[in-house]
Parts: structure tokens; C-alpha cells; sequence
């Protein structure tokens, strides 16, 4: 057996990433596919490392198992990711917010990390 490149050891991975996200969400390699518009030999080659993922791909792939690209390319857990779409999603609905009532909440946050030592 020949050693792997880097590239072949990183394309591994991500497919076996890949299959446990979509065997953690209940889904099917053919599920998947036809959520995907593809075949399901296609998905078990991606598992397989067989193929190497495009950005296009991957984004693909993310959308249709509802992961952001950090967690599907193994930089983040779902819990960091699930916690970093919380925050985003209260910042937006923050955005709503009048601008004075903004400044008073800010002022607030800004009041407990001080506190804590997480801002000078």
C-alpha cells in the first residue's frame, strides 16, 4: 500500500466527516442525494474520499445538512458552530433595535466583561 499525500489523508477525512453528519441527521446516502439532485454512488464516493470536494460542492453539502462549513470541514464542533449562530442571530435582532436601547445593552455586556476580565 502506497503512503497517502496530505491532500488524500485531508479528502479522507472530510468524507468520513461527511458521513457522520449525514448518518447523525437520520439521512440516507440516497436521501441525500436526492436532496442534493445527485446519485447516491456519487454521495458514497465523496464519503469514501474518492472524490475531492469542490467550494461549490461543500457548500452544497453544508446547506443540505444544515452545517456550516467550519463543522463539515472538522475546525469547529456543532456545539461552537450552534453557539456562534445564536449570538449572530441575537446581534441581528440587536440590529432591530432602537439605537439608544442598543447602546444601553452594549453598555451592559460591555459592564459584565469587564467584570469578568474579558475586556480592559
Amino acid at each position: 500500500m502506497r503512503n497517502l499525500s496530505a491532500e488524500e489523508k485531508n479528502t479522507i477525512a472530510l468524507g468520513k466527516r461527511l458521513a457522520e453528519l449525514r448518518k447523525k441527521r437520520g439521512h440516507t446516502q440516497i436521501e441525500l442525494a436526492q436532496k442534493m439532485n445527485l446519485i447516491q454512488s456519487v454521495i458514497s464516493a465523496y464519503e469514501r474520499g474518492r472524490i475531492r470536494m469542490t467550494s461549490e460542492v461543500l457548500i452544497q453539502f453544508c446547506s443540505a445538512l444544515n452545517v456550516t462549513p467550519s463543522v463539515l470541514l472538522g475546525i469547529e464542533s456543532e456545539n461552537e458552530s450552534e453557539l456562534s449562530l445564536k449570538i449572530v442571530k441575537r446581534m441581528l435582532k440587536i440590529q432591530q433595535l432602537p439605537l439608544s436601547k442598543q447602546k444601553r445593552l452594549f453598555a451592559t455586556i460591555d459592564d459584565t466583561l469587564k467584570a469578568n476580565d474579558l475586556l480592559p
